[in-house]
């Protein structure tokens, strides 16, 4: 038989890119004396911990595997067959009759991975999310200061003390249009499907002088045609590059955003770029996340002090490819 097995030092699916085919060892035949040959050995094949599996034909989802070491056989092996010895009689002493073995299962999957982060980046392209993530975790996204810098999710552990962490997901920016394919993120807006909070960034001056209320607007529109549930999802506001205006100018601007909104849920102001108030946000979205309770599990990401795991963009989903059960 052939099984998909999760392992937590894997997080990409980039090597069904370069092989597509997978095969169980075939059994042996039957041998003398009313010997039945070995079975042929399971094959195991390592996927990350966030895969999700489908049969490419039938479109069923075949598992969606959440938990280090979860096993998930997707191809059951052949049985083996009936040598003539079991046809023998009275009557008939060398039997030519015998009964074939059955063939093994062939199926060809689609293999998909969601990240597993507990914390989600919303936002513009620009709005300075691999800032953030760069500023409060040791991933290292490229940052730069024009649209579109983030071409792939990054994963990055904030760690508030040596037991206490969580893991916040940095994906490509939102346009509008996103849900009907525009842009780069609707691509990757399923990773935020396992988190459990979300933080919408807010570029407090947008250089093509866009009005942040709008900008608001068109991210929480996109994501309700996207997904309902992803737009019900707890979100809080984070109004960034707080450093590019005079103190009361930011306060203001912020305060006349929240009232236009209408938003009653947390606020934060903050500059990315200077680290100013992204520590008092982390610990509040630490003692949130504790409130929640626990959430998926997530595999560990990196070594203490490493630099954190970036899922590259092939690393995103595979193409279907075919394992093939022993015959």
């Amino acid at each position: 038989s052939v099984w998909l097995v999760t392992d937590p030092n894997f997080n990409t699916l980039v090597d069904f890119r370069y092989q597509r085919n997978y095969k169980a060892k075939r059994g042996t035949d039957g041998m003398g004396r009313n010997r039945t040959g070995p079975s042929g050995a399971d094959l195991e094949i390592l996927v990350p911990v966030g895969t999700v599996v489908h049969d490419t034909g039938t479109d069923e989802l075949l598992g969606d595997l959440l938990h280090p070491g979860q096993r998930l056989k997707v191809a059951q092996g052949g049985f083996h067959g009936i040598g003539n010895t079991r046809y023998k009689s009275s009557t008939n002493q060398a039997p030519r009759q015998f009964k074939p073995g059955t063939p093994g299962e062939r199926r060809e999957l689609k293999l998909e991975l969601k990240l597993l982060a507990d914390i989600g980046l919303l936002g513009l392209p620009n709005a300075g999310k691999s800032t953030l993530i760069h500023a409060v975790s040791a991933a290292r996204p490229k940052v730069a200061d024009y649209p579109f810098t983030t071409l792939y999710p990054n994963l990055g552990v904030v760690r508030i003390e040596s037991h206490r962490s969580f893991v916040i997901a940095d994906i490509p920016g939102l346009i509008e249009g996103a849900a009907d394919g525009a842009g780069l993120g609707i691509r990757f807006l399923k990773h935020l499907a396992r988190t459990r909070l979300l933080l919408h960034l807010v570029d407090l001056a947008p250089p093509d002088g866009a009005d942040p209320v709008e900008s608001v607007h068109a991210i929480v529109a996109e994501l309700d045609k996207f997904s309902p549930d992803l737009a019900g999802r707890e979100r809080w506001l984070v109004m960034n590059k707080a450093d590019l205006l005079p103190a009361d100018e930011a306060e203001l601007l912020a305060a006349d955003i929240v009232a236009r909104l209408g938003w009653d849920g947390p606020v934060f102001t903050i500059s990315a770029a200077e680290r100013r108030g992204t520590d008092a946000m982390m610990l509040r979205i630490m003692t949130r996340l504790d409130e929640l309770g626990p959430g998926l599990p997530v595999p560990e990401l990196s070594e203490p002090g490493a630099v954190d795991a970036a899922i590259a963009t092939e690393t995103d989903e595979t193409p279907a490819y075919d394992p093939l059960a022993n015959d």
